[in-house]
């Protein structure tokens, strides 16, 4: 069975494409709000890992509402995390089972117990989150045991992950991401598989 799994390239999604690759036929997804956006580096990572990738454009329109959220909040969690449930529900119309990299104590992104219930019930769809059990000393140790990872601060390396694109779009309407957004925000790309 094939299960559709969110993918930024980083150290969290693939490891949870590992421990899915176990028992599934696992394609990995990307999503970008712009479809001229490049992901050469994210695409590299699915290789590294064995996996085949396609990305994904979110629909038309959604990168503005999600910088209004942002200038409407004041911070980038609700817009993160409703980013992330529509590209989950976007996978749900097409795989019967759709995972992502959340571990255990991540508020963004992080679907609801409820929002988890009713994908469920309306899609029939399965949403599995291997890494939910996991804190992120235990997910540091395994993707030391199995990967090979640059980390980088937001913007600055070049993985898949939604809050790139939304900085990006701050910006251009001229916010100051640094007033909206955590400092000092360390991402992941992976660049390598240390079994293979």
């Amino acid at each position: 069975m094939k299960a559709g799994v969110l993918y930024s390239g980083g150290k969290d999604s693939s490891l949870a494409a590992i421990m899915l690759g176990t028992y599934y036929q696992v394609e990995l997804n990307t999503f970008v709000f712009d479809p001229d956006r490049l992901i050469p580096s994210v695409e590299a990572a699915a290789k590294a890992l064995g996996f085949p990738i396609k990305k994904r454009v979110f629909q038309k329109g959604l990168l503005n509402e999600m910088v209004d959220l942002v200038m409407e909040k004041g911070y980038p969690n609700d817009a993160i995390n409703r980013v992330h449930q529509s590209a989950v529900e976007s996978l749900a119309g097409e795989y019967n089972v759709v995972g992502d990299g959340t571990r255990f104590n991540d508020r963004v992104p992080m679907l609801s117990r409820a929002a988890v219930q009713s994908l469920g019930n309306r899609t029939g769809c399965s949403y599995v989150r291997p890494l939910l059990g996991y804190v992120r000393p235990e997910v540091d140790r395994l993707v030391d045991r199995f990967l090979i990872v640059e980390y980088g601060e937001t913007g600055t390396i070049q993985n898949g992950d939604y809050e790139t694109e939304i900085r990006e779009a701050c910006r251009a309407r001229g916010l100051d991401c640094a007033s909206l957004f955590p400092q000092h925000h360390d991402q992941s790309l992976v660049v390598g598989r240390k079994d293979k």
